[in-house]
């Protein structure tokens, strides 16, 4: 399981290094030779050797790869497989690289951020209940009144960790997606992200000569979004009814007004790649800039939340000791 930026890290590195190796002209056997001689991480040395020996034995990337079990992510493996059909794995090398470099410098900012709203609420959750405990020492209720809310946030923590892994089945990630979409910012973000990834797959497989249909089928698996993926799927019967994908692209509502515009405007001029490309470069920094808002703003959000419970506590404390003193001196 990924989940702490430098593991987030040491994926873009092994990508980065694949694309540099054969970008330089290396074989990709060659290529993942040096990186199993000098890998990110040493933990990568083992999945290398077994993928190398698929390779040996006659297996392609993507298939020595899906038999290497759960080493790499659904997501990894569609863009792979998209950049060795058309024969521009350096390309989806690079697209990967720049996917974990991005969620990297996004965890560690997250990590860093929330770490002061974190601290305050272990704060808060163990020096409230503590003046009941100095008065009564029992240590039963002290620890149910702290530890007892702490372990369920925990889990509830490691519960998002866990849903949030890109190594789930399709049907766990479609569910994670239709969670997370209506959350204001955040499902913007991973809908123009997912477009982006679309639009850099299909360029490449256009570009290499595929056809458009089988172009958009793989691109949609590599798009990382299971709901793009069933839409496109879905097209197959409008597509050889004689409809054109700009056609079937301007009908669905899966795709924003801007990308169903241009793409067929691509189609009808005939410089769809140049038009993907823009596309490409357009969503991923829109999406980036919404990721990056959101990544910023929740901490605070939840920073300010945390002050508010603490300011809560310390006026019901107050309110409870003066109704005390009250009634004391109407004794």
């Amino acid at each position: 399981m990924i989940f702490t930026p430098g593991q987030l890290s040491r994926r873009a590195d092994f990508y980065h290094q694949l694309g540099q190796l054969t970008g330089a002209g290396l074989g990709l056997v060659r290529a993942l030779e040096e990186l199993k001689r000098h890998p990110p991480d040493r933990t990568y040395r083992e999945p290398i050797g077994q993928l190398l020996d698929q390779i040996a034995g006659g297996a392609t990337l993507t298939d020595g790869v899906q038999r290497c079990g759960h080493w790499l992510p659904a997501f990894d493996l569609a863009l792979l497989q998209a950049g060795e059909h058309c024969g521009r794995l350096d390309a989806s090398f690079r697209l990967l690289t720049d996917y974990y470099t991005d969620r990297a410098r996004l965890a560690r900012q997250m990590i860093g951020d929330l770490a002061y709203p974190a601290f305050l609420l272990h704060f808060a959750i163990f020096i409230f209940p503590f003046a009941q405990f100095f008065a009564s020492g029992n240590w039963a209720v002290y620890l149910g009144q702290t530890v007892g809310v702490l372990i369920p946030l925990y889990g509830v923590v490691g519960l998002m960790i866990f849903a949030a892994q890109s190594r789930h089945g399709e049907t766990w990630r479609a569910w994670v997606e239709a969670v997370l979409n209506p959350i204001p910012v955040l499902g913007v973000a991973r809908r123009y992200l997912a477009l982006a990834r679309l639009a850099a797959a299909l360029e490449a497989l256009v570009r290499s000569g595929v056809t458009i249909i089988q172009a958009w089928e793989l691109a949609a698996t590599a798009s990382g979004s299971p709901a793009l993926r069933r839409t496109v799927l879905g097209w197959r019967p409008q597509v050889d009814g004689g409809q054109t994908p700009a056609e079937v692209v301007s009908a669905s509502a899966r795709f924003p007004e801007i990308f169903a515009a241009q793409y067929a405007t691509g189609e009808i001029s005939g410089q769809l790649d140049d038009t993907l490309g823009r596309l490409h470069a357009y969503y991923q920094e829109e999406g980036s800039r919404k990721l990056h808002a959101f990544s910023c703003w929740t901490p605070r959000a939840i920073y300010f939340g945390i002050v508010l419970l603490i300011a809560y506590q310390i006026i019901h404390f107050y309110a409870g000791y003066f109704e005390q003193v009250r009634d004391a001196g109407g004794l």
